[in-house]
């Protein structure tokens, strides 16, 4: 199944988690279709799908694979009025 390419920009744990479960979703995918292929338990993928600031960066390599999705970091751009808040 194919969908258009989005982008997300995410700045907080929370706004994390609704990409994933929002994703996951779309994908028609189960939190134990995503804890098989992440290596982890069903009952964990939903407490971090809640707590996504508690993700290691293993986990969540493993979680955009299954998601078919694509884990971009680059620079801020400071050039627009942006709040310290934020982050």
């Amino acid at each position: 199944m194919s969908f258009a390419p989005l982008s997300q920009l995410l700045l907080t744990g929370p706004q994390l988690g609704q990409l994933l479960v929002s994703t996951r979703k779309r994908h028609k995918l189960t939190q134990a279709a995503v804890a098989t292929h992440v290596g982890l338990s069903q009952n964990r993928i939903s407490y971090l799908e809640s707590h996504a600031d508690e993700i290691s960066v293993k986990q969540l390599l493993s979680w955009c694979s299954a998601l078919e999705l694509e884990l971009h970091l680059g620079e801020r751009d400071t050039s627009t009025a942006s709040s310290s808040a934020e982050w």
